[in-house]
């Protein structure tokens, strides 16, 4: 009897065991299965948008992919054209501005940036212009140091005002990086201002200018 109670003792752990093996095999399986569901939601790409939902391209009167010239009621160019040059000696890049109406073709700004980037380099460099240009007549920069600018007026021979800038910028993103040389003509920009804001005055005024001022114009669609 002790023997037959013990036999059956055994059977009922290894039942017990097996049943617990069985439970802690299936929930393995289930938390298995879970993670991996997990790891698709985080590699399946997002939606793209609402699908049922027209893409928005027009606003303000404005449509993108027609062309400029189909708004009559725009300017269709500023005071000032541009050009940009790359890789001009010491330079990395820079923009050259010229007039369009009073002297048209005639540079009246250069912006070069220079090709080092180093803060030393524009240290070095303020040095060489104070010495050439004499001291700067005023400080132009912010009170922090992330954007160093100093500013020469000049005149030439013929009366022109000439304006001179050296700047540095360190990490403003509204600004070019690095050193950069600003030399322009004032009186000349004005001129071109003028002249192109009287031309444009001059011309008759197009009854096609949108006055919609309803939600609809207010919101891309």
């Amino acid at each position: 009897m002790p023997g037959t109670i013990a036999k059956a003792t055994n059977k009922g752990n290894n039942i017990a065991y097996k049943v617990h093996s069985l439970s802690y095999g299936t929930s393995s399986m289930k938390i298995l299965v879970f993670s991996l569901l997990l790891s698709l939601c985080f590699f399946l790409p997002p939606p793209e948008g609402h699908a049922t939902v027209k893409a928005p391209k027009e606003i303000g009167g404005f449509k993108l992919g027609t062309s400029i010239d189909d708004y009559e009621f725009i300017s269709y160019r500023n005071f000032l054209k541009q050009v940009v040059v790359e890789n001009v000696g010491a330079f990395r890049k820079g923009i050259i501005e010229y007039g369009v109406c009073e002297r048209p073709g005639e540079i009246v700004k250069i912006k070069l940036k220079y090709a080092d980037s180093s803060e030393s380099f524009y240290r070095q460099l303020l040095q060489k212009y104070k010495q050439q240009l004499g001291e700067p007549a005023k400080y132009t920069g912010d009170s922090f140091g992330i954007l160093m600018a100093w500013k020469w007026f000049f005149t030439d021979k013929a009366g022109e005002r000439i304006s001179l800038t050296l700047q540095y910028n360190k990490k403003n993103l509204d600004e070019t990086l690095g050193s950069m040389v600003k030399l322009s003509m004032p009186d000349r920009i004005n001129a071109e201002r003028l002249c192109f804001n009287k031309m444009c005055n001059s011309r008759p005024i197009d009854s096609s200018i949108p006055e919609e001022q309803h939600e609809e114009s207010f919101i891309p669609r």
